[in-house]
């Protein structure tokens, strides 16, 4: 099920721009931030603001329908949850982002709450650190 039927299924208007903004991150290859889905939505409708966005966002967040992360840019990026749980190493040194699957942090999830009886949301993480390249030519 799409963002559109999820919001039309929780009883919430499905008013123009949020169906652009929708159809933004459903188009969109990865992460997108605010300020990229508000420059589409904005050559379509001109009248438009950021907050418009920035609301909508919140929304879908809440709703669990995007994640969202700062792969170290200091730029906050959303993505669409049906494309998947994954995570992200993010190399400090050269700024290359690989993408880690799910499953590489179940022993994690596991060990919080078998030590911690804490579960864990890990659904959309960032780790910082250096790749081997990086770390060969001494960038730490």
């Amino acid at each position: 099920m799409g963002i559109l039927d999820n919001l039309k299924e929780k009883g919430h208007r499905l008013t123009p721009q949020r169906v652009m903004i929708a159809n933004i991150l459903e188009e969109s290859e990865g992460h997108i931030s605010a300020e990229e889905i508000y420059s589409h939505l904005h050559d379509r409708y001109p009248y438009t603001n950021i907050s418009t966005v920035y609301r909508t966002l919140e929304l879908l967040k809440e709703l669990g329908l995007v994640t969202q992360t700062d792969l170290g840019e200091g730029i906050v990026r959303y993505h669409e949850v049906t494309k998947g749980h994954h995570h992200h190493l993010v190399c400090k040194g050269c700024g290359k982002v690989e993408d880690l699957p799910e499953s590489a942090l179940f022993v994690l999830r596991d060990k919080l709450w078998s030590d911690y009886h804490f579960r864990a949301e890990l659904s959309h993480l960032a780790i910082f650190g250096y790749c081997q390249k990086c770390l060969e030519e001494g960038k730490t």
